[in-house]
């Protein structure tokens, strides 16, 4: 097995399985991705004549080819190939011959992981901005459902305001739209092109076009200069993970709302059997526990975050190999938000209010009459608040 950097020495295989990491089990997430950006590398090579014809065709049949396999399950990155790169590279070799070991020139190991990270990324902003919007889809159709559903407004645990459903769910359907805005203004870090920065020093000696690979890959600008590319590494990352942290703090909120208003002492809702689950012991209970994991998924955002923060913090300028522990982090919290925001758009379109059980306390309209007290006498509001304020406290 030779690796892209092997120059024929062998790799001690502790030193392999610690180097290695995860890694050959992240990046079965962008073998598709590393395709893209290998076909398009070729066709900016063969563009500058760097590569024939003939070349490029084999090259980039056999990168669709080995896509597809993939994806079909017929192949699996090992730990000995390390990640996407060699694996893709190693069978592409094997299968159409010498032409495999051309599409390398121009790019290090360095840009092409970025690169095909920057597209996954993409992609993955897009579907996360996407559920981030399904939940707040759900929340306007559990408003039409129940119009006419009041509730009581809290503050500080107590009943301060008189509220709705339509209200209750209005104020998270907003923030919610607002995190998918700012799930996809994260593209602005994430869609530059870095291919051609190679180490980080571009490449030397050769005529490569990083305008032509941008055009291809519908990156919105060339990253340059190209020592700025591994300086940047982490802030898109984090850019990303920090609004996927602010959608995931909002579903916990609207969880806790909801874990609240299902307990047996307020009973505001109800959940259909298949999205709650049992107890070992307690024959009657209907646990929400799908509410408390979600809720329990804000501090693994948080912590992700900080992971991705500190990485690059103390690292020089020019590739560190510290960046490769950036992907779990990464990934756990792109997973984890996007199933969180799934499971609570399914979980909205299931559930029902009770309005037989839910009774606003007769105080709550006390900001209401000191506000018609100023209208309707002309006097000043902390007159009326005092007014109403002694009111009930005589029980009148």
């Amino acid at each position: 097995m030779k690796r892209l950097w092997d120059k024929g020495e062998p790799l001690d295989a502790r030193i392999l399985r610690y180097t290695a990491g995860e890694d050959h089990l992240l990046d079965a997430r962008l073998v598709a991705y590393d395709v893209r950006a290998s076909i398009a590398h070729a066709g900016m090579l063969h563009a500058q004549k760097l590569l024939s014809g003939e070349d490029l065709q084999q090259i980039s049949n056999g990168l669709e080819s080995l896509a597809v396999s993939h994806a079909a399950g017929d192949w699996r990155i090992s730990l000995e190939e390390e990640d996407c790169h060699t694996a893709l590279e190693q069978r592409l070799t094997q299968l159409i011959g010498e032409a495999g070991g051309r599409v390398h020139l121009g790019r290090s190991r360095n840009d092409q992981v970025l690169v095909a990270l920057r597209l996954y990324l993409l992609d993955a902003a897009e579907g996360l901005a996407a559920a981030a919007q399904d939940v707040a889809t759900a929340l306007d159709e559990l408003a039409a459902r129940e119009t006419n559903t009041v509730l009581p407004g809290y503050t500080h645990m107590q009943q301060a305001m008189p509220s709705s459903v339509p209200l209750w769910a209005g104020g998270f359907a907003a923030e919610l739209r607002d995190d998918a805005e700012g799930i996809a203004a994260s593209r602005r870090r994430l869609s530059k092109n870095p291919l051609g920065s190679a180490a980080g020093y571009g490449v030397p000696g050769l005529p490569i076009d990083r305008e032509a690979t941008r055009r291809t890959l519908g990156f919105d600008g060339v990253h340059e200069p190209v020592t700025a590319v591994q300086i940047s590494r982490g802030k898109g990352e984090a850019g990303l993970v920090f609004e996927l942290a602010l959608l995931t703090q909002d579903l916990g909120r609207m969880a806790a709302d909801l874990l609240l208003f299902y307990t047996q002492e307020f009973r505001f809702i109800a959940l259909p059997d298949s999205m709650t689950t049992g107890s070992s012991i307690m024959p009657q209970k209907r646990n929400p526990d799908v509410l408390e994991l979600v809720r329990g998924a804000v501090p693994t955002l948080q912590a992700a975050l900080v992971e991705i923060l500190g990485l690059p913090a103390k690292l020089g300028s020019g590739y560190q190999r510290d960046l490769q522990r950036m992907k779990s982090p990464l990934f756990r919290a792109i997973d984890l938000a996007g199933d969180s925001a799934q499971v609570m758009a399914h979980l909205i379109r299931g559930l029902k209010f009770l309005p037989e059980n839910i009774r606003l306390d007769d105080s709550i309209h006390a900001a209401e009459r000191a506000n018609a007290l100023v209208l309707k006498e002309g006097i000043s509001f902390r007159e009326a608040y005092q007014r109403v304020g002694a009111e009930l406290k005589r029980g009148s």
